[in-house]
Parts: C-alpha cells; sequence; structure tokens
C-alpha cells in the first residue's frame, strides 16, 4: 500500500510545519518484523526526526494515543498527517538496549528499564482502555497464539503428533494460565524485549506498543529477560526477576509470591509464541532475522522441558522435544564458513535454505544419461561402484563436477576471507539417486579437501544420508 504514497514527500512536509524547513535528508530505515516502513529525517544543527508510514489506521491511532499516554517513556510525537497513515516523532537514534546487553555494564540499563516497565504497566487503565485495539488477556488469545504455534512452527517442522491430544494440551495450558494470572493485571506491551528498548542519553525508551492489552504483568518482564537471542545467563535473568518483582509488589501492593506463581507457565507459552512467530516471519516470509533466532529459542524451550515444566502436557511435551531434538535447528559452528551440498529429487522440491542466506548454487543433472533407467542399478545409488563405473565410463559426469567447481570454488573462497558463514549447494535429478547423489559427493569431498578451514556437511537428502567434514 506504501506505493500508493510519496512517504518521504508527505513525512517531509510534517518536518516542514515542525521545524519550518525542508529537511536535507530523507534516508528509510532498514525493517524489522513489522509492515511499517520507517524513515529518518534530517536537518540543521542536529534537527532530526523519524517518520513512520503504517498501512493500518487503526493500528496507528493506537501508537499515538498510547505515546501520549506514556510520555515521557515514549518518543514525544511531533505530528501526525491528515490521511492516517503516516506519523512524525522523536528521533531516539540507534542504539537499543539488544546491542548493549552483553556488555559487562548493562545490568543498571536493564534495571532501569524494568523501573519503567513497572510505571507503565501501573497507569490507571482509564489512561490507556480507550487506546488499545486489542482485547484483553483471556483464553481465547492464549489459544490463538497456541494454534499459531501449531501451524506456523510445528506442522511446517513435520512432527507428528495426535491433534485431539495436543488440543486438550493447549486447554488445559489455557485455562491454567488465565487462572493464575489473574492476580497481578495491567498495561501488557506483549512483546516487550530489547530490541524495542532504545537508549537516548544514558536512559532507556520504549517503541513498539500498539500491539498492548490488558494482561498479565509478569508475561512482559518474562518476555524482556528471557528474549532467545538477547542469551542473558540464566543468574542474571532470575536476579533481575527478582528485582523486578520486588518493585511489582511495593507499588501495586500483590503479593509476591502471587506474582510469580503464574511464572513457568508464562515461560512455555511465551516461548511457544515466539516459536510461533519465527515460524511465520521466518520460515514462510524467509527473514533472516527470525531464522537465525529459532536455535536460541529452542534453548529455552529445551530448559524448560529438563526442568519439567512441561509435565502436565504430555503431548506438547512429546512434539517439542522433537523439535528441539531435530538437527536442523542445532546450531552451526558460528566461527566458520558451513558448505551445505545436497544431493536432491526435483520432484520433491529445491533444498530447503535454514540460514536467511538464499544464496548458492543450483546445479540439474538431469541431462546426463540416467542410470536409473536400467534394472540393475535401480536398487543402487551414486555411491554405489557399479553406478560409479556407468556414470564415469561415459565421460559426461567428470565435465559436470569440474565445471561446477570451477563456479563454486571461487565463490567459497571469497566468503571465507569475507567471513560469511554460510554457502549452499545443490545437485539435482529425477529422484535424487543416482547422478545427483553422485556429483553432491564428488564436489563435496573436493570443496573439503581444498578448503580445510570450512565446514562442509554433504546431504544426500532423499536417501537420508548426511556427513560431516573438518
Amino acid at each position: 500500500m506504501e506505493s500508493n504514497y510519496n512517504s518521504a514527500e508527505i513525512l517531509s512536509g510534517l518536518f516542514k510545519d515542525v521545524f519550518g524547513y525542508e529537511p536535507l535528508n530523507v534516508k528509510r530505515l532498514a525493517g524489522a518484523g513489522s509492515s511499517r516502513i520507517y524513515f529518518r529525517l534530517s536537518g540543521r544543527d542536529g534537527d532530526s526526526a523519524v517518520g513512520a508510514f503504517g498501512a493500518d489506521r487503526v493500528e496507528n491511532e493506537s501508537f499515538v494515543r498510547l505515546t501520549e499516554v506514556f510520555q515521557p517513556v515514549s518518543p514525544e510525537l511531533y505530528a501526525v498527517a491528515n490521511d492516517g497513515f503516516h506519523y512524525l516523532m522523536e528521533d531516539l537514534g540507534d542504539t537499543a538496549l539488544f546491542d548493549l546487553i552483553q556488555n559487562e555494564n548493562a545490568e543498571p540499563l536493564i534495571e532501569k528499564s524494568l523501573e519503567r516497565l513497572v510505571a507503565i504497566q501501573l497507569i490507571s487503565e482509564e489512561r490507556w482502555a480507550d487506546s488499545v485495539m486489542s482485547l484483553p488477556f483471556d483464553s481465547r488469545q492464549v489459544m490463538w497464539d497456541l494454534n499459531y504455534f501449531k501451524y506456523e512452527f510445528l506442522k511446517p517442522s513435520g512432527v507428528v503428533f495426535d491433534e485431539n491430544a495436543l488440543e486438550d494440551d493447549f486447554e488445559h495450558l489455557a485455562c491454567t494460565l488465565v487462572k493464575e494470572t489473574s492476580a497481578a493485571s495491567g498495561f501488557m506491551f506483549r512483546d516487550f524485549q530489547s530490541r524495542n528498548v532504545m537508549i537516548k542519553d544514558g536512559s532507556p525508551r520504549f517503541i513498539d506498543y500498539q500491539g498492548g492489552r490488558k494482561g498479565p504483568v509478569l508475561y512482559d518482564a518474562v518476555s524482556f529477560l528471557w528474549q532467545a537471542k538477547a542469551g542473558l545467563p540464566e543468574n542474571l535473568r532470575r536476579r533481575m526477576l527478582d528485582y523486578y518483582a520486588n518493585i511489582m509488589a511495593a507499588k501495586s501492593g500483590v503479593d509476591k509470591n502471587l506474582l510469580l506463581a503464574p511464572l513457568d507457565g508464562i515461560l512455555l507459552f511465551r516461548n511457544l509464541q515466539v516459536l510461533g512467530a519465527y515460524g511465520f516471519r521466518g520460515l514462510v516470509e524467509r527473514k533472516a532475522h527470525f531464522i537465525e533466532s529459532i536455535p536460541f529459542a529452542l534453548e529455552n524451550l529445551r530448559a524448560l522441558i529438563e526442568r519439567g515444566v512441561l509435565g502436565d502436557y504430555p503431548t506438547l511435551e512429546k512434539a517439542c522435544v522433537v523439535i528441539c531434538n531435530d538437527e536442523r535447528w542445532q546450531p552451526e559452528n558460528p566461527d566458520t564458513l558451513v558448505i551445505k551440498v545436497f544431493s536432491f529429487s526435483y520432484k520433491k522440491g529445491y533444498p530447503e535454505d535454514l540460514t536467511g542466506n538464499g544464496g548458492g548454487f543450483m546445479f540439474d543433472c538431469r541431462a546426463m544419461h540416467n542410470p536409473g533407467r536400467y534394472a540393475e542399478y535401480k536398487q543402487l545409488t551414486g555411491l554405489d561402484a557399479p553406478v560409479i563405473e556407468f556414470l564415469e565410463e561415459r565421460g559426461e559426469v567428470q565435465t559436470f563436477t569440474e565445471h561446477a567447481l570451477a563456479l563454486v570454488e571461487p565463490a567459497a573462497d571469497r566468503y571465507l576471507k569475507r567471513g560469511f558463514k554460510s554457502l549452499q549447494i545443490g545437485f539435482g535429478c529425477t529422484g535424487g539417486q543416482h547422478r545427483s547423489v553422485y556429483c553432491a559427493q564428488r564436489v563435496g569431498e573436493a570443496l573439503a579437501a581444498k578448503f580445510p578451514a570450512a565446514n562442509v556437511v554433504i546431504n544426500h537428502r532423499e536417501q537420508g544420508i548426511k556427513k560431516k567434514y573438518n
């Protein structure tokens, strides 16, 4: 929809209304998980603002109204266009708490963020109730998120489960959550995490709260401290949770034990909700950041399984154990290039790229003579000596793999030198059994020998054979 508008022109007009002159520079900012589009508008003497285009007028209105309620923790709102799709606000800079959270001196910023979170969560409901677009947290909303996890992550991952039994577990979890969280409610951001906490002049400021609603306040603290990719140590998480709970109990009058009672249930629910979002944004929309975050979220889920948190939900636990043990989601060596070489059947589609990289090479082996046409080779693969002899005596397969290596080797060399982490190569044929298997094996072995600094993984997908080198 943004293409129907000249957003830069509209936002420049708002900038002129606020600062009295046209901006000197308008730069589109990198997107994140949402569909909103942001621009930085810069002028003289340090004048700067961030402009936004949002295609959802209701969501925009919620953000604008909540921004006014949450001052001074929220960005200052400068202007809203008459169309309801564009608005101009304070530039909070480029430094998110996420960028600093692993630093030794990050703890005071985490504490200050939690203090400000409590302050917003305890703002009188009368001040924000008419500004939120979402219904209060209840069992229906819990079921929506649990089914989001089922349909966007669990099913695409190929996990087999009993639909009725899983639904029973979901309903049990939803009822338990609603019952245990009723003691302490307030404004719930729903996605309070360190990427949505900007640090300006050494102080935390909050963004991205338009999806908020009335709900359990503990949910936001859990979302923040157990954010998958932030990777806070468990002892720091627990210490900061206690810090938050003490402040919330003192200011709200809610007993600390009642406040923390639903902790494990919220941890489980948040993990499943996050995995649903990662499945949609990563596996469906192919956004690299979300694909890269999946192993980190599964680490959190694995810890809950090991602590017995899923014991009351046996079908859900069984499914979660399967996805946690799925080698597709095991972290790769982050310190070197991983070259994945696949053989595959075109009938079953291209190999999935779970890195979000999207690049690499795919070679079609179907023009070469097919051993699979002859009865004596039908039960063999490109790893077996008779098939290898059949292919090599015609000479065409050697030329094919030499040409493939001539293309791939310079790329692998450049990727290593530039510090890239992933290169994917595929060889496809009709059944993924003979020609493609031979080529993938030969090229993979050659790459492993030439580039010992890289991790080479040869995966004969249709044969269920996978081997790692180096």
